[in-house]
């Protein structure tokens, strides 16, 4: 069966460009591994939208998710173009809505806008941004998810919320894309976000690449469709995974250890993936088998070995082309 596949760009909030100086070596650092995963095949490239480092906030680089958007949009020609996902309190969804036509009008129609409630508190306060309590920041989320669409199809959006307003918002252009701008959710929440995914979305992201999970919330998923008599079919299903690839007959602790960097190889297998590429078409063939048909890939210290990137374009995805 086809999927379509993703990569993250090193961006610093995985403390992925620690090892480079020079802010602008970083920046094409990053860059550089976007062009050559369009090279290699890749669908699509994924930034994320954090501002302080994990797991625990350094004084390190992390480039902002759409200010880097906007480059990529510049430095590749051909690959699509997304963040899993945009915080939405972070930024008015208004404005949100604009910036991502202005970067679909650059990149040629390749944007993809991924969007959700946002849940690392020390950043939000840190930035001065609060930080609501849950059923607030998922109503706001709710009402941000119905303006971005105004925004992009109505000639003088209004909206009237609790959190959020509009007032005859002009938006042009309101993109390239047709009818708009791919609207991606992140997050498995069942009884909001799930719903607006069926309600709004042309994608999702869920399950964190593990099949259970993705099974569960992907039931879920069909449930809310039913119920507003749509096709899932026509919802993009993702889910992350990062990866070490190694060769057979490898020992995965041993093989691995030049990538894990300080994280253990219990730790790092616990929730990720070691092992060889066939074991890893074993492991994309069960998320299929589950109703994944997108893959957004992690690469540890793909910023300084492209390697594994490449691996995985050369031995991995071949098995799941397009007949």
């Amino acid at each position: 069966m086809a999927i379509k596949f993703g990569t993250f760009v090193p961006q610093g909030w995985r403390m992925d460009l620690v090892e480079i100086k020079d802010p602008v070596e970083k920046y094409e650092a990053m860059t550089h591994v976007g062009k050559v995963a369009e090279a290699v095949g890749f669908d699509s490239l994924w930034v994320y939208d954090h501002f302080h480092t994990v797991p625990t906030p350094e004084i390190e680089t992390v480039f902002e998710a759409w200010t880097a958007i906007a480059g990529l949009a510049r430095d590749t020609s051909r690959i699509r173009l997304g963040q899993m996902v945009t915080c939405n309190g972070y930024r008015n969804p208004a404005l949100l809505a604009k910036i991502a036509s202005t970067v679909d009008v650059m990149s040629h129609g390749r944007a993809i806008c991924g969007l959700g409630a946002g849940w690392y508190e020390h950043e939000w306060r840190a930035y001065g941004y609060g930080f609501p309590e849950t059923p607030d920041r998922m109503r706001a989320f709710r009402e941000a998810v119905e303006i971005v669409v105004k925004m992009w199809t109505d000639e003088k959006a209004t909206f009237k919320g609790k959190y959020y307003s509009i007032d005859g918002a002009i938006n042009e252009p309101k993109g390239v894309q047709s009818p708009h701008i791919p609207l991606w959710l992140g997050g498995g929440g069942e009884q909001v976000t799930l719903k607006l995914v069926a309600q709004h979305a042309d994608g999702c992201n869920f399950g964190g690449g593990k099949p259970d999970q993705f099974r569960q919330k992907f039931e879920v998923l069909r449930q809310h469709c039913q119920t507003v008599n749509r096709d899932i079919n026509t919802i993009t299903r993702s889910t992350n995974l990062n990866i070490i690839l190694i060769d057979e007959g490898a020992d995965p602790a041993t093989a691995s250890a030049p990538w894990r960097g300080n994280t253990s190889y219990e730790d790092y297998s616990r929730n990720d993936f070691i092992g060889t590429p066939a074991q890893l078409v074993e492991r994309i063939n069960s998320l299929i088998a589950v109703g994944v048909d997108y893959l957004i890939t992690y690469f540890p210290r793909v910023a300084y070995d492209q390697t594994i990137l490449r691996r995985f374009a050369q031995e991995v995805m071949p098995k799941f082309s397009a007949s």
